[in-house]
């Protein structure tokens, strides 16, 4: 308090002031202080006042504190005063455990500055702001009271949040923070953000959540990991639950493969820490958000099948069958691979084969229905059994006939146990537990299944020496009989209603014992206890059913006999009261919810998820059927008669109109295939008289070239028509003779520079090439003999255009002398044969000129070859004349450097017979000059070797 009074500037002197007071004079210290060291010690007094006076704290700073958060930005310091005042008003954080009244008060208190601190979204926005800023001292306490906020007001704050500009993103980077208790925190925060609002879910997912989570979850240590893990957990728990969305993305992000690590727990599994067991408990519950039978059937079946194939499902069975797991660890990791396999071929034929590791090795499905018929196993231990026995046999026919063929006498093994064994041995024993789970479990071996129905009629059981064995339905009727507790005649009530439901033989084998009826109508009839009112609905529905499904082949039990007899003995408004008990009871409602058998007691264990199912669909049936006269039945007869031909005409009806639109349809096609040859006709229709339309003028043209008069036209036209010749023809054959001449033309041109590239080719051939040579030249006098060739065909292609002109000249005169028709016609036809054979001729030309073309090319490669053989030899004769060149070159440098020795060797010579030396005689220093010479010249042979 005397820090807190140096803050406000005097001391305490006479009387103190109150609380208020000093909180009132803090406040306007923080609002009119320009110092900033002022407000920050005014906002440290307020920080340390707000545990002892939060109310008045927060009805009169809260206002000043938010100032603080937007206008001292850049002082950490203060801020991180502020921002753990603010979590100090909203929250409370009292040590000692407050008594409940207070805890009361202080919730709706803190409720209430929350509702101040938010009835301004800008606030949540300044806070998410502050969140970025790196300081731990900002930081943290920032996360606290954005933590707190979400814990006292949760919808209103993650509305606020989601309408934020990267709200969530900003959020998402404190898992990223490297100081662990801001990530921890972090975690904590996203916790609460994420509860019950799943458009914030996805975002979180989508904002790579599960990959970062699972990282933390490892780095932690995984299921040895401490309470970090277990928030990890709880946050994707919050993420996937009832989220498909999410669901599908976890699982398309292949991170169900990245689970299976959590499940490798050693041989040793003694001494489990109780965070251990938590951790495990959540993971189990994670797997089990993604294949609950409450989403979508598609869904779930993808993650059943990508738990199958990454091993997960393996893992869990081994720790099923581990010893010195935690019984709650084994329940739950029952009721996962329970739902694991509901409903998967696969998954179940998986199961079927695994064995528990005993001498000798015994099917788990075995070892699991020993713990459920066991009376000293724990409670929820047994109902997982049953939960998990009934998830196997669910849609899966292979399995319920392998659970029935058990039970046959054929396939009866007296030195093991088997499954049919364990459930009749649970389902005569003395604890009624052991009798529901086994009835409810048989009944799921017979569900929707008439084959097995009708095989469990085969089963007989020898109750006691010296008596003749009874069928397993004559043996259960018998145990009703007897007055068993309620829970034992619920059970055997609900496997006999299952069992001849929609099955005529089942019902004629339960009619044929003359006890069954008389006793079902006692049970029903008697007026009994509120308890007994369940058995009383059950035999109702028994009875029904036997009405419902009766095939009339038993004479003292049929349909009608059945029917007088309730009205006789119990009335059929009572028989429809006692029935509709069944759905109103409590017990009735709560199993229908879920396939998981969840009871908080043995006792309260009566209703099974199937049954439920069962008694919605037949009870509305068997009240109509009760309730109908004969007459009605007849007229209902009568109806169904006239409806089932009334459908048969329906459906010839629908036949013929089926057939029609095939027809209908094949027409469709036909005409459409129809239009489509009309405008391809059309077309062509078009294009050739186009074509004459051109043919025309073409004719037009070739008249105005001739210059003819209209009359002398027609002359010409008339007679080249009784020649049999029309203009036309004359115009195709003018169009021939030029194309030849071009072909000539171009022909021509090609050989010329053939001879060309021929003489070039001579011109520059090496040595290595002559072979190509030789066959250039071959080539060249074949060119030339097809040179030759062209150009007498030439000469007649010329020749033949003069006979043409002459004759189109005389065609006028000659068409007027006597005897000019013949002349004209047989020159014509001569022409004409001599064009088609010089058409031959020229397409043969052209046929060995491409001949030669493609020897041409070959020949051109070939001597490409050649001529870069050549120009690799002339590379390399190049480099050793340059390198001889440059041997000679240091060679004349040596001899002038020996001629330079030589002269200094005379000058020093000189010198010393000037200075009175005496010199050796001359031969024998020319001789060692000469050995010296030598020696130089061989040295520098050596260089040029090198």
């Amino acid at each position: 308090m005397n820090y807190i009074w140096e803050v406000v500037g005097r001391h305490p002197t006479g009387q103190q002031p109150t609380g208020a007071e000093t909180i009132q004079k803090l406040c306007d210290r923080v609002a009119s202080s320009t110092l900033l060291e002022d407000r920050r010690d005014a906002v440290r007094a307020l920080k340390s006042l707000s545990k002892k006076y939060r109310m008045e704290v927060g009805t009169m700073a809260m206002d000043h504190l938010v100032r603080i958060l937007q206008t001292d930005r850049a002082d950490t310091e203060t801020l991180g005063y502020a921002l753990d005042t603010l979590y100090n008003i909203i929250c409370s954080d009292e040590e000692e455990e407050p008594e409940e009244n207070q805890q009361k008060q202080e919730d709706d208190l803190g409720a209430q500055f929350t509702e101040k601190f938010i009835q301004e979204p800008d606030n949540i926005t300044l806070l998410l702001t502050l969140l970025e800023e790196f300081d731990f001292h900002v930081r943290w306490p920032g996360v606290k009271l954005l933590t707190a906020l979400l814990k006292s007001q949760c919808a209103p704050v993650q509305g606020i949040i989601l309408v934020s500009p990267m709200g969530v993103s900003r959020l998402m980077d404190l898992l990223a923070d490297s100081r662990e208790v801001i990530r921890n925190d972090g975690l904590l925060l996203l916790q609460q953000l994420t509860k019950g609002n799943t458009a914030i879910q996805k975002i979180v997912a989508f904002e790579n959540a599960f990959e970062r989570l699972l990282e933390i979850i490892t780095e932690e240590g995984s299921s040895d990991g401490g309470i970090v893990v277990e928030d990890c957990l709880l946050l994707l728990l919050n993420l996937l639950k009832n989220n498909s969305s999410n669901q599908n993305f976890f699982k398309e992000g292949s991170y169900i493969q990245k689970m299976k690590p959590w499940f490798e727990v050693g041989d040793d599994n003694s001494g489990w820490s109780a965070q251990k067991v938590t951790n495990l408990h959540l993971m189990l519950q994670l797997v089990r958000v993604m294949v609950s039978p409450v989403n979508s059937p598609g869904a779930t079946a993808s993650c059943q099948k990508a738990m199958f194939q990454c091993d997960l499902l393996q893992q869990l069975c081994t720790i099923l069958m581990a010893t010195g797991v935690p019984a709650d660890i084994l329940t739950e990791t029952i009721n996962t691979v329970s739902e694991v396999i509901r409903g998967s071929e696969v998954n179940q034929d998986y199961f079927a084969s695994v064995n528990a590791p005993s001498n000798p090795p015994r099917p788990a499905i075995v070892v699991l229905l020993m713990s459920m018929v066991n009376e000293r196993q724990p409670f929820v231990l047994r109902c997982a059994v049953l939960y998990c026995f009934q998830c196997f046999l669910y849609k899966n026919h292979k399995g319920q006939g392998e659970i029935v063929a058990t039970l046959l006498p054929s396939t009866i093994d007296a030195n093991s146990i088997s499954a049919g064994q364990l459930l009749c041995g649970g389902l005569f024993s003395a604890d009624s537990l052991s009798n529901w789970c086994a009835a409810v479990a048989l009944a799921h071996a017979l569900q929707d299944n008439l084959t097995q129905k009708e095989q469990l009629l085969r089963v007989q059981l020898a109750t006691s020496l010296g008596k003749p064995p009874v069928s397993l339905l004559q043996q259960c009727t018998n145990i009703l009989s007897q007055g068993s507790r309620v829970q034992t005649k619920v059970g055997l009530l609900m496997l006999l209603c299952t069992w001849i439901s929609n099955c005529p033989i089942a019902v004629m084998h339960f009619l044929h014992n003359q006890d069954n009826v008389p006793f079902l109508t006692g049970q029903i009839s008697e007026n009994l206890g509120e308890d007994e009112r369940l058995v009383q609905g059950l035999c109702a529905l028994l009875l029904g059913i036997c009405i419902y499904y009766n095939d009339n082949s038993l004479e003292n039990y049929t349909k009608e006999k059945l029917k007088q007899l309730i009205e006789k003995r119990i009335g059929k408004e009572n028989f429809v009261e006692k029935l509709a008990f069944i759905t109103k009871h409590e017990l009735y409602s709560r199993a229908a919810q879920k396939p998981q058998p969840a009871f908080s007691t043995p006792e309260h264990m009566l209703f099974d998820h199937e049954f439920t199912k069962l008694v919605k669909e037949l009870e509305g049936m068997i009240t109509k059927a009760v309730l109908r006269s004969s007459e009605e039945e007849k007229k209902e007869e009568e109806v169904k008669k006239t409806l089932e031909q009334h459908d048969s005409i329906v459906t010839q009806y629908k036949e013929l109109i089926r057939e029609q639109d095939s027809q209908i349809n094949e027409l469709k096609e036909q005409v459409a295939l129809l239009t489509s040859q009309n405008e391809k006709l059309q077309n062509t229709t078009t294009q050739q008289f186009s074509q004459i339309q051109q043919h025309k003028d073409q004719y037009n043209i070739l008249k105005l070239k001739l210059g003819k008069d209209n009359q002398q036209t027609g002359n010409q036209a008339e007679a080249a028509h009784v020649n049999g010749l029309q203009p036309e023809e004359l115009s195709q054959l003018r169009e021939q003779l030029e194309e030849l001449q071009r072909q000539n033309q171009l022909l021509q041109t090609q050989l010329t520079e053939k001879d060309s590239l021929i003489t070039s080719l001579k011109a520059e051939g090496v040595p290595s090439g002559e072979r190509a040579t030789s066959e250039v030249t071959e080539l060249q006098k074949e060119v030339e003999l097809l040179k030759a060739q062209l150009q007498s065909q030439t000469a007649e292609i010329t020749q033949l255009q003069s006979e043409r002109q002459e004759l189109l000249r005389g065609s006028e005169s000659t068409a007027a002398a006597p005897g000019g028709d013949s002349v004209y016609t047989e020159k014509t036809a001569e022409l004409e044969s001599r064009l088609s054979a010089q058409t031959a001729e020229t397409q043969k030309l052209k046929g060995e000129v491409k001949t030669l073309l493609e020897s041409k090319e070959l020949m051109e490669k070939e001597l490409a070859s050649a001529t870069s053989t050549t120009a690799i030899m002339q590379a390399e004769k190049s480099k050793l004349q340059q390198e001889v060149q440059e041997s000679k070159k240091e060679q004349d440098d040596l001899l002038m450097l020996l001629a330079d020795q030589d002269q200094k060797i005379l000058s020093l010579k000189q010198r010393l017979k000037d200075l009175g030396e005496t010199i050796e005689d001359e031969d024998d220093l020319d001789s060692r000059d000469q050995f010296d010479d030598d020696d130089d010249d061989e040295e520098d042979d050596e260089e040029c070797d090198e």
